[in-house]
Parts: C-alpha cells; structure tokens; sequence
C-alpha cells in the first residue's frame, strides 16, 4: 500500500483531504443562511461533490479539475458566494501532474464563467463580478498552478538526480567488474594451466611406462580440468556486460536445447501471460536456468529435469527440478554457482530455495517480484 510522507497511507490522506475541503466548504455554505428550497439543496450538494472529488485528484487529475470547475460554477448560479477552494486543489493536482496547457485553458474558461454564473442569481453585474472575484481570485489561482508546476520540477529533478546516482554506480560496478576480470585473468589462468598441463604430461608419461598412475596425480589432473572450466566460466560471467548481446527470458529455450543435445532429457513449460520487466529480473531468469541446469549436468547424474517458469502480473516464478542422486537429508554445500543465483535473486528482492526433493532429485525454486510501472 502506498503511503505518504508521515507514514499514513496515500488513499487515506486523499480522503481525509477531501472530506475536509468539503465540510469547509459546506460550512462556508451554511453560514450564507440560504433557504432550503430546490436550488439550496442543489447548492449545498454541489459544494460536497466539489470537495470529496478531490479524493481522486492524484488518480484522475483532469476529470477532477472538471468536475471541480463545474460545481464552482454550479453553486455560483444557484447563489452561493463561497471561493473555489477545491477547483485550487483541483488546479495545483494538475499541473503537479504535468497537465499545463489544459489547466490554464480550464482556468481562463473559469475566470470568465464566473462572473455569467453569478449574474443568473444576482441580476447586477457590478455585484455578479465582484462575487466571482471574491470565488476565484487570480492571485490565489496563479498561486496553486506555481506550486504544483514546482513541486513537479522539484520531484522530476530528484528522479533524474536518482538516475544519475544509479547509471554511476552501475558504471563504477562494471569497471570494477572487468578490472577484477583482467586480474584473474593475468594472475591465475597461466597458473591453472600450467598445473593442468604438467598433471597431464606427468599422467602421459606415467601410462607410457606401463606404471600405475598415482591416484593423487588423476585427482591433480581432474581438479586442474575443473579449475579451468569455472574460471573460464567466471571470466564470461565478469565480462557480461552491456557490450554483449543481453540475455534473459526469451533465451530460456536455447537453454534447454543445449541440455538435450548433451543428452538430458530437458523440458520447458512457460505459464501465464508474459509482461515487461526489468532487464535485471529478466537476466537473472535466464542465469538461474543456466546455472542450474549446468549444476545437473556435472553433478547430479540426472536423466531427466523439467524447467518451469510462472510468469505472473507480480512476479516471475522458476523452479528447475531433476531426478538426480540428491536424496532429503543429503547435506547440500552450496558451490559459487548455487551462491551467486542467491545473491542475484537477494538483490532483486526475490526469494531463493535449492534443496533436495522429497521423491529425490533436486530443486531449484525463485521467485523474483516485477514492479509494474505505469
């Protein structure tokens, strides 16, 4: 629920607002003595319509500003002399919500209806103007536009101000990202393959002979292999940034064909109707299915795994399972793969879940929120 500047939420302030300038104004209307008959009942109405329209002035500024208009001149012909109070509040909603030209198209109309509307009970257009004058005054009308077009500056501002401070720290982000890149790419890659290649010569040599190869040696041999897979796979997940071609939802069956082709039995189904979301929500989808589904083929000595994505108004859903050998109690450490989605998902405000399914296998499960703007 949106809430205001002091906690209490926005629809609440709106109509306390509202019932406000409406009891103000039907007081105001009150202490005129007017009679009772048809045309006052329609004035004391038109006053409470004008003010608890107001309610609506954040939603619908220029329906409000209509009906505001209207009631002003409504209660004005029925002999009413009460100001404009909610055609103000009407206006300053307006142009705080960017709506210029209309405003002042709507204002110079009002300006010029008064005065018709007061002379149908006053018969004296001395006194009509005057009463219209006293309703809407021009200083107090010029006043509520200025402060809703500078109050929309001033938050226009913030927000470019805002985005500035984020296009910053996404720079400064990237270029400490490839700058660790170059590091691991200069201090460890010639390191790695020196000891991988010195594994698999001494192994060569050794088989050769006809000797037996230590059983330290293969494990060398085999760490150094994976070594160099995930830091060539560090490396591509450093380097991705907006130079290379974006990835993200619509990549997700690439995905899946190239687990088949490996030999997994690999299946996609996408539910729901899809919506536009943030390019980071929709890049964590596709790492999350890449992550998991080069989790299964290295270590889960799977057959088969099923990857399904909810695409909900609120929220994108994916849950990747597979009949690996994880069994419930097997205790799961969390590798750098399993770690990073974590932390994608936590930055995005999203939940995370990876554990061992109860009919075996494993399961990886994230829910990642989508703001809806408008």
């Amino acid at each position: 629920m949106d809430r205001g500047r002091f906690g209490v939420p926005a629809g609440v302030g709106n109509w306390a607002i509202a019932v406000g300038v409406a009891g103000a104004l039907l007081a105001t209307g009150l202490s005129g003595g007017h009679s009772a008959d048809d045309l006052g009942l329609l004035g004391y109405a038109l006053l409470v319509a004008g003010g608890l329209a107001l309610a609506a002035r954040r939603r619908a500024p220029l329906p409000v500003l209509a009906v505001t208009g209207l009631c002003a001149v409504g209660y004005q012909a029925v002999g009413f002399d009460v100001p404009a109070v909610a055609y103000l509040f009407a206006v300053y909603a307006a142009m705080r919500a960017g709506h210029r030209t209309v405003t002042v198209a709507a204002s110079g109309a009002m300006l010029a209806a008064l005065p018709l509307a007061a002379l149908a009970s006053l018969h004296d257009t001395g006194e009509a103007f005057a009463q219209a004058r006293g309703a809407l005054e021009v200083a107090w009308l010029i006043a509520a536009g200025a402060a809703g077009e500078a109050l929309r500056q001033a938050e226009r501002r913030a927000d470019e101000a805002e985005r500035t401070r984020e296009e910053t720290a996404r720079r400064r982000a990237d270029e400490e990202r490839l700058h660790i890149a170059r590091e691991l790419h200069d201090s460890l890659t010639h390191q790695i393959s020196i000891i991988k290649v010195q594994a698999e010569v001494a192994v060569h040599v050794a088989r050769r002979r006809g000797e037996q190869v230590p059983a330290a040696l293969l494990a060398i041999q085999e760490a150094g292999r994976e070594a160099s897979r995930e830091l060539r796979a560090t490396l591509e997940a450093l380097r991705d940034d907006d130079t290379a071609p974006p990835r993200g939802l619509d990549h997700v069956p690439e995905l899946v064909e190239r687990a088949r082709a490996i030999g997994l039995d690999a299946t996609l189904t996408i539910k729901g109707q899809r919506h536009d979301v943030p390019a980071a929500v929709d890049r964590t989808v596709y790492r999350i299915v890449q992550e998991s589904l080069t989790n299964i083929a290295r270590h889960a000595a799977a057959d088969s795994a099923s990857v399904r994505i909810d695409c909900r108004p609120d929220a994108l859903t994916i849950r990747v399972d597979d009949d690996g050998r994880a069994t419930p109690g097997t205790a799961t450490v969390p590798g750098v793969g399993l770690l990073g989605m974590r932390e994608r998902v936590t930055a995005l405000g999203g939940r995370l879940l990876a554990e061992p399914r109860t009919e075996g296998g494993f399961t990886v499960q994230a829910e990642l929120p989508v703001e809806q703007t408008s």
